[in-house]
């Protein structure tokens, strides 16, 4: 399979460097055919991993009888004659083949075999039928497969798998997930497809229905969208209620629920009844994290009508679900309602830049480099990007809505492709390339797909706003030929929806695998289940995984535990990690969770940022408030103090909106500090700390990169720097005699330490 896939590769260079001359192959295409042929090597060898591998070996414990039977029955063994017996037992062809009979590779094999050639010679006194069986073959009384049964019974000791494979396989089993929902497969569904592109109106004729129904769910990618759908509602005179992970709302009254609600898709009911349900951008099945949420509610949303609305692309894939279920779809298509123009020319400068323009950026630093760009040029900026606070992205979007407002041009990610409003006349690319996770957890920088730069083009021109026709264009000449290419296609077909194990599956294998760790159940979970990969595809558990080993030593019940790792956390960010880290121990502890906790821990109340990495810590910390209250809505029992936290994050939300309105100041105070100090947005014991810095002589490209991104600090890279020089002179490091420090990550309150052990994570989860 793997040399097919490197077969492939090379006669795909052959032929594209056949066929460039004649037909002007672009790059783009180049890239894209030979990354799918890398993409198809990686995934094949993703199936050659070594299933047995995953599974820990348990230690056995020496026999504890003090005393020694076997000995007063038939003698004392001589251990160099006993280790030669178990040398000559572990090397017999039909051996191995009665290991392989009974679960045992080469892998497991070797290390069982080592297991019980120790628990034999280090034991000072073996149980009595070994000790005899052993002494029957030093006397030639006994033949040396005789041990095999002995060995057997220490191998299931060893690795307890080997009793219940076929338990593990059938939990694993995912190849009918539409059986899970018995109420939905129990009612005849109606389902409805809007499918169309970006301002087309899809969602407004879903939402119509929803609106008229006597009782119905919207679920929605984002907070935004669920709040908006929220507020529309009531404003109607439907009342609906609010359901997000961070939030509850009421249309009528806590102890009286309203017959509509609106939700984020991850927080669907699907033990609740309804007239109508809409799933909007139902392609997001496909997404490599979040698909699953999607799938979920597709297949188990228990609702009369479903109305799901996307991309024409998801049809042939819902269709094909849909046979599993018994169901048909029903197909309403829709044009776009605005002209979209893709323009004949780059922007070529920042000059160029007009009133109604979005220049999308997919990285920050990139944002922050164009915002003082054009801002140099005397022009008001608004800026959007994934992290921040929704109270800012909507303060940001009105600013540039407004007519009035002096601030016609953003700057904004890929995040105003869902879940915003803007009246934008021109999109600009300012790059194609984008930084993506791939479906093993690796990062990896791609063109964009033609579903994203549909998606964000598709922004341009909005339906009755003052920029009803839209265009689009990108900021490099080279860019802009790949876009036409890009924007002429339509979008990919979807081929498969993603699933995710439940807390359920994972609590049975935890019964069968009681000395494993989460971390490591879920990693045999994936690896042992079956897929239909024809329809599914197993979602990307690598965030899981990263929170899952970093609270491995903290004692937690499962469930507990799996809830905990189930957090939307940003693993890229240190203090929020840290602060995670934090609130488990305390809970662990069966400590409530107090507001005064985190006013300790972040350093209340915030001051007004004076740079941009004190931006970015403010973002850190408005992310951990958002964990806590995540966190309220499952452990109500220590976390008592959400809305407390809620009015502090409002405040929060505000001291970042002044941030990000002067943005420009931040980046300027942020360079100016490369002369002196930078003002440090690391808070210990609620007060700020200046951060030491390192000579700029020892800062590379990357190092300057991931502090304009706000991923490292001068003082994360200072203590690096100190843990080096420590490494490189075997400086003994001191042991603290308290077990907390001993785990994953120090309790200490200097988060800085945590970029240290976040990168020993990955460097184990490589080997």
């Amino acid at each position: 399979m793997q040399n097919s896939a490197h077969y492939a590769i090379s006669t795909g260079r052959r032929l594209l460097c056949a066929v460039r001359p004649r037909l002007g192959v672009s790059s783009y295409f180049e890239e894209r055919c030979l990354h799918r042929g890398a993409v198809y090597l990686s995934r094949n060898r993703k199936h050659e991993t070594n299933v047995s591998a995953l599974f820990k070996p348990v230690q056995v414990q020496a026999n504890l009888d003090d005393e020694d039977v076997g000995s007063e029955l038939v003698g004392k063994l001589e251990k160099s004659e006993l280790l030669k017996i178990l040398n000559k037992f572990a090397q017999r062809r039909e051996i191995k083949a009665l290991c392989s009979e009974n679960g045992l590779d080469s892998y497991l094999q070797q290390q069982a075999f080592g297991s019980f050639r120790r628990f034999c010679i280090e034991a000072e006194n073996l149980p009595v039928d070994i000790h005899i069986i052993f002494s029957d073959i030093m006397q030639g009384a006994g033949h040396i497969n005789d041990i095999f049964p002995y060995f057997l019974r220490h191998a299931k000791t060893v690795f307890p798998h080997l009793d219940c494979m076929d338990d593990l396989k059938k939990i694993s089993d995912l190849r009918q997930p539409a059986n899970w929902y018995t109420n939905a497969r129990a009612i005849t569904r109606k389902i409805v497809f809007h499918a169309g592109p970006t301002n087309s109106g899809k969602t407004y004729h879903a939402m119509e229905r929803y609106l008229s129904a006597k009782s119905g769910v919207y679920c929605g990618p984002l907070k935004l969208l669920a709040t908006e759908v929220y507020n529309k509602a009531n404003e109607r005179g439907t009342p609906c209620d609010l359901v997000t992970g961070e939030e509850r709302k009421f249309g009528i009254s806590e102890n009286s629920p309203a017959s509509h609600v609106a939700c984020t898709v991850e927080m669907t009911s699907v033990n609740t009844p309804y007239e109508v349900a809409v799933i909007d951008e139902i392609q997001q099945m496909r997404d490599p994290q979040r698909g699953w949420a999607w799938t979920r509610a597709f297949l188990g949303l228990i609702a009369d009508e479903v109305h799901v609305c996307g991309e024409a692309g998801a049809l042939d894939l819902l269709e094909k679900i849909c046979e599993t279920t018994g169901e048909t779809v029903e197909v309403r298509r829709y044009d776009r309602l605005t002209e979209l123009t893709v323009e004949s020319s780059a922007l070529g400068s920042l000059d160029n830049v007009m009133p109604g323009d979005c220049i999308v950026c997919f990285s920050k630093h990139d944002i922050y480099t164009v915002s003082r760009e054009i801002e140099a040029r005397g022009k008001e900026v608004a800026v959007i990007y994934g992290g921040l606070p929704p109270g800012t992205k909507l303060a940001q979007a009105a600013k540039f809505n407004d007519p009035e407002n002096s601030c016609k041009v953003m700057v904004a990610t890929d995040a105003i492709g869902m879940g915003l409003n803007l009246s934008i006349r021109r999109i600009i690319f300012y790059s194609l390339v984008k930084p993506t996770m791939n479906e093993r957890g690796e990062r990896e920088i791609d063109t964009i797909s033609v579903s994203s730069a549909l998606q964000i083009a598709g922004r341009a021109g909005r339906y009755r706003t003052q920029w009803e026709h839209g265009f689009v264009t990108a900021f490099k000449s080279d860019d802009l030929k790949i876009l036409q290419r890009i924007l002429e296609q339509t979008p990919e077909p979807l081929k498969q929806a993603g699933l995710h194990p439940t807390a359920d599956q994972i609590e049975l294998y935890a019964y069968h695998l009681p000395n494993s760790s989460l971390s490591n159940l879920m990693d045999i979970f994936v690896n042992l289940c079956t897929v239909d990969d024809s329809l599914y595809f197993m979602c990307n558990i690598e965030d899981f995984k990263f929170l899952a080993e970093m609270i491995q030593h903290v004692p937690l019940p499962l469930r507990a535990r799996y809830v905990f790792c189930c957090a939307p956390i940003n693993r890229k960010m240190p203090f929020v990690c840290s602060m995670f880290l934090k609130i488990a121990r305390q809970y662990s502890r069966n400590e409530p969770i107090t507001f005064d906790f985190i006013k300790r821990n972040c350093g209340w109340p915030p001051k007004l940022p004076k740079t941009i990495l004190d931006l970015v810590h403010l973002e850190s910390v408005f992310d951990v408030m958002d964990l806590y209250l995540w966190l309220s809505y499952r452990f109500m029992d220590l976390f008592l103090e959400a809305s407390s936290v809620r009015e502090a994050q409002k405040e929060l939300d505000e001291i970042i909106q002044q941030g990000v309105f002067q943005i420009t100041r931040l980046l300027k105070n942020t360079e100016a500090g490369q002369d002196g100090e930078i003002p440090s947005y690391q808070m210990r014991r609620a007060t700020y700390v200046k951060e030491p810095r390192l000579p700029s002589s020892s800062r590379g490209r990357l190092t300057e990169r991931l502090l304009a991104q706000g991923l490292l600090t001068p003082g994360m890279l200072s203590e690096l720097r100190k843990e080096w020089d420590a490494q490189q002179h075997a400086v003994p490091q001191v042991q603290s005699a308290d077990k907390d420090s001993q785990e994953y990550v120090t309790d200490s309150d200097d988060d800085d330490s945590l970029a240290g052990n976040t990168k020993k994570t990955r460097r184990k989860r490589r080997k």
